[in-house]
C-alpha cells in the first residue's frame, strides 16, 4: 500500500485516483500517468488493502483490474457503489468480454479497458473522469447551494461570468439601493432580481414583478400606483397598487425601457419621495419598496457555454420521470448543444431538453431528439464557403473558435471538440496558439 502525491495541474488539484491492480507494471503505469495528469494517487495490489484505502481516503476514482486478488474487481465495484456512490470507477482486464464489460457497467463502472492498453487511450480516459467528476462535483455544489441558499432559486452555472454574478448579487443585496440589471430576453433577469430580494434583509416581505412591456398602456399608471373608487369610468371600488402590495419588500420591473417617459418620471419621484398618489386620489400614501428594475444585458448563454454541460443535466433530472433513472445525454448531443449559440439562451436550452426529453424513447437523448433547429450543427456553416482550405487548417479553425467559445477554458474546449485535453495541449503547441484567443 503507498500513496504518492502528484504534482497538482489546475484541472485536477484536489482530486485522487486509487488504482487497484496485482501487477506492478499496470500499476505502476497508470500511477504515472494520473500523477501526470494532476491527480493525487494511491495505489493498491489487493482488494483488502483498496477497502482500507477507501475507509481513511477520500478517493474521487478508482481503476481496478477486474482480476484483482481476493475479492475481485466485481466485488469491489460492488461494495464502491454501494458505500461510495459518488467515486467514479474504471475497470482493467486481459479477460475483456462484452459480459463482463456489460457487467460492470451495471454495476455503475464509468468505463472499461481492455489490456493491453495504449498509453494515450489510458491517459485519454482517466482525464475524461477527472472531467465527469468535476462535472458531478460542481452539480452536488450547486444542489447544495440552491437548498440552503434560496436567494439563487434557480440560477444555474459555475462558469467564471456566473461566479462574478454570484459574488456581485451577495454584495448588491446587502443594500437598499435601486439595482439596474442588463440582460437579453431569457438570461434569467427575474431569478437574479430574485436572488438579490431573498438574500437581503427584505427575504420576509413580498417580492412583486411586473412585466412592463405585458401592461396595457392606458392602464399602466392605475396597476403601479393604485386607484380610488370613480376615479374612472368603471372603478366601482378601490384598487390597491402593485407599488403598494410590495410595501416593505421588492418591485421588480422588468423591460422597464418599455414604461413611457411620463411614468418613468412619476416612478422616478415615487423613488426620490418615498410616497405614491393612487389616480384620482388627493392624499399621498408613505412607501417603503426597493426597486429593481431590468431591461436588455447579464452574460448571455452564448458567452458562458461551459456552463451548458451543467445547465443539462439540472434539466435532464428536472424534466426526467421521478419513478425512473434520470435521462443521460449523448456525447454528440451535447457537442450539438456546446456549437448552438442559443439566441433564446437558457429559456430556449431548457425548452430544448424538455422537448427532447417528452419525445425521447430510449435512456440516452440523442441528436435525433433535440428540436429540427439543432439536428445541423453550427460546425456545418463553416464548411458552406467556396473556400478550399487544407484538413489541418481547418482543424486549427475548429480549436481556435472552441477557445473563443469557451472564453479560453481549454477543458472545456476539448470537452467541446470531443477530444482529451493532452491531445488539444498538442494540438496547440503544433499550431503555435498556446494562448487563448482574443
Amino acid at each position: 500500500m503507498e500513496a504518492k502525491p502528484a504534482n497538482p495541474k489546475p484541472n485536477a488539484a484536489g482530486y485522487s485516483v486509487l488504482i487497484v491492480d496485482d501487477e506492478d507494471a499496470t500499476r505502476d503505469l497508470c500511477r504515472d500517468i494520473a500523477a501526470e495528469i494532476g491527480l493525487e494517487v494511491h495505489t493498491a495490489s489487493t482488494t483488502n488493502e483498496a477497502l482500507e484505502i477507501l475507509e481513511q481516503s477520500a478517493v474521487d476514482i478508482v481503476v481496478t483490474d477486474l482480476r484483482v486478488p481476493q475479492l475481485g474487481g466485481l466485488e469491489l465495484l460492488k461494495r464502491i457503489n454501494s458505500s461510495q456512490p459518488n467515486t467514479s470507477v474504471m475497470v482493467l482486464t486481459q479477460y475483456g468480454t462484452i459480459e463482463t464489460a456489460v457487467a460492470a457497467t451495471r454495476l455503475g463502472a464509468r468505463d472499461y479497458v481492455t489490456k493491453p492498453f495504449h498509453v494515450d487511450e489510458l491517459r485519454a480516459k482517466i482525464e475524461r473522469l477527472v472531467q465527469t467528476v468535476e462535472l458531478d462535483h460542481e452539480n452536488r455544489v450547486l444542489r447544495e447551494q440552491l437548498r440552503t441558499r434560496p436567494g439563487f432559486g434557480g440560477l444555474i452555472g459555475v462558469s467564471a461570468k456566473m461566479q462574478r454574478v454570484y459574488k456581485m448579487l451577495e454584495k448588491v443585496s446587502q443594500h437598499n439601493y435601486p439595482v439596474l440589471i442588463l440582460g437579453e430576453s431569457g438570461t434569467g433577469k427575474e431569478l437574479v432580481a430574485r436572488s438579490i430580494h431573498f438574500l437581503g434583509v427584505r427575504q420576509n416581505k413580498p417580492f412583486v414583478p411586473v412585466d412592463c412591456s405585458g401592461l396595457v398602456p392606458t392602464l399602466i399608471e392605475s396597476e403601479l400606483f393604485g386607484y380610488v373608487k370613480g376615479a374612472f369610468t368603471g372603478a366601482q371600488h378601490s384598487r390597491t397598487g402593485l407599488l403598494e402590495t410590495a410595501n416593505g419588500g421588492t418591485v421588480f420591473l422588468d423591460e422597464i425601457g418599455d414604461l413611457p417617459v411620463d411614468l418613468q418620471a412619476k416612478l422616478l419621484r415615487a423613488l426620490q419621495e418615498r410616497e405614491i398618489r393612487p389616480v384620482g386620489a388627493t392624499d399621498r400614501l408613505r412607501i417603503d419598496v426597493r426597486i429593481i428594475a431590468a431591461t436588455n444585458r447579464v452574460p448571455p448563454l452564448r458567452e458562458r457555454k461551459s456552463d451548458i454541460p451543467l445547465l443539462v443535466s439540472f434539466f435532464l433530472e428536472k424534466f426526467s420521470d421521478p419513478q425512473r433513472p434520470i435521462r443521460t445525454i449523448s456525447e454528440d448531443a451535447m457537442r450539438r448543444l456546446m456549437t448552438y449559440d442559443w439566441p433564446g439562451n437558457v429559456r430556449e436550452l431548457e425548452n430544448a431538453v424538455e422537448r427532447a426529453v417528452a419525445l425521447g424513447s430510449g435512456p440516452i437523448l440523442h441528436i435525433a431528439d433535440l428540436p429540427s433547429n439543432l439536428q445541423q450543427g453550427s460546425s456545418d456553416k463553416l464548411l458552406e464557403s467556396n473556400e478550399l482550405t487544407t484538413l489541418e487548417e481547418m482543424e486549427r479553425r475548429f480549436i481556435l473558435r472552441a477557445l473563443r467559445e469557451t472564453n479560453g477554458d481549454k477543458l472545456a474546449a476539448a470537452r467541446l471538440l470531443g477530444i482529451g485535453k493532452t491531445t488539444l495541449y498538442r494540438k496547440l503547441k503544433q499550431y503555435g496558439a498556446e494562448s487563448p484567443p482574443n
